[in-house]
């Protein structure tokens, strides 16, 4: 049978039309998600490996209060038992171990521990001390090591700590942790707004998929099965530990050297610091003030008004247990007359509360007193998170916690950077789906390009390296735009 003949009426194609179809400028997307996809490829693959470095650290960091009690458990741990001794008594032989240094505080030794004796020493670095390990009950030295920082740790996580926070470089080495902690939160939250919204495509587009879960039916004989499976996993198990990440991103950041001290300077200008007591004696115990401006400043105790000093530990111990202070508490020894004793409790596990007093020695009275109770609710939080962040407040729970969370982030970490390498051109095959594109955030809807903007240029004042180094990426991206563009024409 012939084919029907073509009508005259049948429109014709008009090369005229085409052109000007060609020529329109195409029209811009209405979504964030090419951005998106672009800032977590860079900050991916460029900030990985400071997040890698951060991620191993941070997992000896997080066991490590576990591994001091074991390493140092000779230290730590009285050998003797029985009833204690004064808590002067310990001091004094503490003083035996060290006689040309002057002790700074004490931690009495409760439930099988050893009393800790700490003196302070200008030849060590900054936040170190030294502490002499004291049985309670025969008052005898079981040996001394330095400590480091309010957490009193021991030699090995000290060490450890310092790793995590700055590599042994010292300031400048801070970066690399701030920089890791800077990207931390963005490239989590950045991957959940992905996930989900790829989770959304494949719903509506009648595809069975999981947003919670690895898919593990599906089989990896060919390339582009092994890739959808490294996504699925890397995606299902990123969405799981997106909160952990902000936690730690956030709270990491407090310790940081810029973002840190603009955190400091957030919470001080809204009154959001840990309350402090008064430890000057500048009034009269009947509650009558003294006018101190005049006076001059008090002189250092001598060696035999030292003594008098230590001697009178026992009774503001006991006067600090009375005020509510239980558990382990360290105790400051004044190098002062003008000074009182200064009695805070320990960061212990499972402690939830800090509280402080300040006792006047000579009158075993209670002068000042900040409760935890009264601290304003942003600094409990931060209180707590510092402690969670350090592996203490929920003690081998909590260190457990974090040491699977370090894992699963270097596993989501490896699976990305396996994406990227699966993914990249071939000579002779096409590359197994298409990286983001270059220039996306050139495409985005001018709206939220504009939001984007102001959001980032606050949050890279307060975050500095965020905002320089997202700058960096932005410059980086374009260039490569133009790049690909000339070699195009």
């Amino acid at each position: 049978m012939s084919s029907p003949p073509v009508s005259s009426t049948t429109p014709k194609s008009d090369p005229s039309q085409a052109d000007s179809h060609e020529s329109r400028p195409p029209r811009r997307p209405s979504s964030m998600t090419p951005l998106l996809r672009r800032l977590h490829f860079y900050a991916g693959i460029l900030v990985a490996p400071f997040l890698i470095v951060a991620t191993v650290t941070g997992a000896m960091y997080a066991v490590a209060p576990t591994l001091e009690n074991l390493a140092y458990r000779g230290y730590l741990h009285a050998d003797a038992a029985g009833p204690a001794k004064s808590v002067a008594a310990q001091v004094q032989a503490a003083r035996r171990v060290l006689p040309d240094l002057t002790p700074t505080a004490v931690q009495p030794g409760i439930d099988g521990a050893t009393t800790r004796v700490l003196f302070d020493d200008p030849s060590l670095g900054e936040s170190y001390r030294w502490s002499v390990f004291i049985d309670p009950a025969t008052a005898t030295s079981q040996g001394a090591l330095q400590v480091y920082g309010s957490s009193g740790a021991l030699p090995m996580r000290a060490w450890i700590d310092q790793l995590h926070r700055n590599s042994h470089l010292g300031e400048p080495g801070r970066v690399y942790s701030e920089l890791a902690a800077s990207w931390l939160w963005v490239i989590a939250l950045g991957g959940l707004a992905l996930w989900i919204n790829r989770f959304r495509k494949q719903r509506r587009a009648g595809r069975d998929t999981r947003l919670l879960s690895v898919d593990r039916s599906r089989s990896a004989s060919t390339p582009g099965a092994r890739l959808a499976r490294t996504v699925n996993w890397h995606g299902a198990v990123g969405i799981w530990l997106v909160v952990g990440l902000v936690f730690l991103s956030a709270t990491g950041l407090t310790w940081s050297k810029f973002a840190g001290e603009n955190v400091t300077d957030l919470r001080s200008a809204l009154n959001w610091n840990a309350p402090s007591v008064s430890t000057t004696l500048g009034h009269e115990h009947h509650g009558v003030p003294m006018d101190t401006s005049s006076a001059a400043p008090p002189e250092a105790f001598s060696p035999e008004a030292l003594s008098t000093t230590i001697s009178r530990l026992d009774a503001v111990v006991a006067t600090a247990r009375s005020a509510g202070l239980h558990g382990v508490v360290e105790v400051s020894i004044p190098a002062d007359s003008a000074t009182a004793y200064r009695v805070q409790q320990s960061r212990e596990p499972w402690v939830f509360s800090r509280d402080v007093v300040a006792v006047d020695g000579a009158s075993n009275t209670v002068v000042d007193v900040a409760r935890f109770a009264d601290w304003p609710f942003v600094a409990k939080l931060a209180e707590w998170g510092i402690q969670l962040h350090m592996g203490i407040l929920f003690g081998v729970v909590s260190q457990l916690g974090l040491l699977a969370l370090c894992i699963a982030l270097l596993t989501v970490i490896v699976r990305g950077y396996v994406m990227w390498w699966r993914r990249r051109p071939r000579r002779g095959t096409a590359p197994l789906g298409p990286p983001p594109p270059a220039g996306a955030w050139r495409a985005a809807p001018y709206p939220a390009m504009a939001g984007v903007v102001v959001t980032a240029a606050v949050v890279g004042w307060f975050v500095p390296l965020l905002g320089v180094t997202l700058v960096g990426f932005l410059m980086f991206d374009a260039g490569l735009r133009s790049v690909s563009r000339l070699r195009h024409r």
